[in-house]
């Protein structure tokens, strides 16, 4: 049926002169299908709703720091920290009473340990492997996933060893950041998640922690991490922004998709228990495309730039904050993601709960 036959069926209504109801409305048109009739109560719309984010779906984020009684606000992300051991193992207990099942830990390291091959990420005593065992005395049952990157412990700000004329060097940083994720996994991490980007590691890494009877570790492999602008207030958070140039060489082109299945399919091949797309909002295609490509699952991270634009925006009243919040990790789990890194974790558990 045209158009123009509705425009006819409509007009012979108003000439009936009968009450608008839906009832007289439908005797004067011929649609069968009316979509709108799942969506009449609230009820009715929970029945049929296709993604449900729950917080299962959830991986909470965490900085800490040296220090004791210390908690820090990060400017450029309101309402996400810096904590010292002592405040951040609260924090931690809190989030898994609501029901949160896995934190990500991130370093704050003083200048001063800091050098141009990390020697201080696998450091036994170091802060991440301190805090490792710390949490897991305190809160056996949660998840922990540790970052396995140079940059929170480079003089440099990279995420690997800075050679000759500013080139990273890809072999040998894959030996440190072996180093550093048998330390973690010494110290009771349950995850380590590569967020290099360097060739080859997740391979190594697996090999390592097999051979050292760290079999039960996992990986969450970083596999297509892009070389983004939505970064900068993580990097304020960890004061390891780059001391010169950027990570083009290693992170990867925002244009590309294929790049991106490829990056993936050799983390699976290599060892990976489960892959990240990072960031998220951005790369919702992306985070559809690698669901289509592989039943591992699939991690989705919604970066601090992501975070940062949400705060700011509700700050200014422009924006109803809890309302974005949810829909835009909705949109993440309806793209594919079946787990979401997000600082609003912890906000979003308490709405949940």
């Amino acid at each position: 049926m045209l158009f123009s036959d509705y425009d006819d069926d409509y007009r012979n209504y108003q000439a009936s002169n009968l009450p608008m109801t839906e009832a007289n409305l439908s005797t004067q048109s011929p649609l069968v299908q009316r979509p709108r009739r799942l969506r009449r109560t609230p009820a009715l719309r929970r029945m049929v709703e296709e993604t449900k984010l729950t917080v299962n779906d959830l991986i909470y984020p965490l900085f800490v720091m040296e220090g004791e009684g210390e908690k820090v606000e990060v400017v450029s992300m309101p309402g996400s920290y810096r904590y010292s051991l002592d405040l951040l193992l609260k924090e931690i207990e809190d989030a898994y009473n609501l029901g949160i099942n896995a934190i990500a830990l991130f370093p704050l390291v003083a200048e001063a340990k800091k050098d141009n091959v990390g020697t201080e990420s696998y450091n036994s005593e170091g802060l991440i492997q301190r805090t490792v065992r710390a949490i897991k005395q305190t809160i056996p049952d949660i998840v922990v996933i540790t970052d396995v990157a140079l940059d929170p412990y480079s003089s440099e700000g990279h995420d690997g060893i800075v050679g000759e004329n500013g080139v990273i060097l890809n072999d040998p940083t894959v030996e440190v950041l072996v180093k550093q994720a048998l330390s973690h996994a010494e110290a009771g991490a349950d995850i380590v998640a590569p967020s290099d980007m360097m060739d080859g590691r997740i391979g190594a890494i697996r090999k390592a922690l097999d051979a050292a009877e760290y079999s039960d570790v996992g990986i969450l492999a970083y596999s297509a991490k892009y070389a983004s602008a939505y970064y900068g207030p993580f990097r304020d958070a960890l004061d390891s922004a780059p001391k010169f140039g950027d990570k083009k060489t290693y992170q990867m082109d925002s244009a590309n998709v294929r790049e991106a299945l490829k990056e993936v399919a050799l983390d699976i091949a290599e060892g990976a228990d489960m892959v990240m797309v990072k960031p998220a909002l951005a790369y919702l295609d992306i985070i559809c495309e690698v669901k289509k490509t592989t039943n591992l699952p699939v991690a989705a991270y919604n970066v601090s730039g992501e975070y940062a634009m949400i705060k700011a925006a509700g700050q200014k009243g422009w924006i109803d904050e809890k309302k974005v919040m949810l829909e835009t990790l909705t949109s993440m789990k309806r793209a594919g993601a079946d787990l979401i890194l997000t600082y609003f974790a912890k906000e979003v558990a308490l709405i949940l709960k």
